[in-house]
């Protein structure tokens, strides 16, 4: 049965439209970075890989935003830009002083870009 519900998993990521995948990925990444706020002494050890994780989704961002082949519009394109230096930057500033509050912009941001994605804004 598990084996099941992994290869459905699998055909539905293969299935889904890039701004639904992207949608995920955001609230995955707000998912880990929520569940570190909220067990910050039990969880605090994961920060890094919670920090990882969402830094990688964001420079992949970041990478696309900046081709040039990219179709979206140039001001589209930018505030993704902007936004994901942002999140870098920000990424960098938890990992040289963490701190559980410090996590709710990076969280909010995914959250907010997710529901933007999935027409939920």
């Amino acid at each position: 049965m598990q084996h099941a519900a992994k290869a459905y998993g699998t055909v539905a990521q293969q299935t889904a439209s890039p701004r639904n995948l992207e949608a995920q990925l955001l609230l995955r990444a707000a998912s880990r970075l929520q569940s570190v706020h909220d067990h910050w002494d039990s969880q605090r050890a994961t920060l890094d890989h919670a920090l990882l994780f969402n830094r990688k989704l964001w420079t992949v961002f970041l990478t696309s935003a900046t081709n040039s082949t990219n179709p979206l519009p140039a001001e589209v394109r930018q505030n993704i830009a902007n936004i994901g230096i942002f999140v870098i930057n920000h990424t960098l500033n938890v990992m040289g002083n963490p701190q559980p509050e410090r996590l709710r912009s990076l969280i909010n941001i995914n959250r907010q870009l997710a529901a933007g994605l999935g027409g939920k804004a």
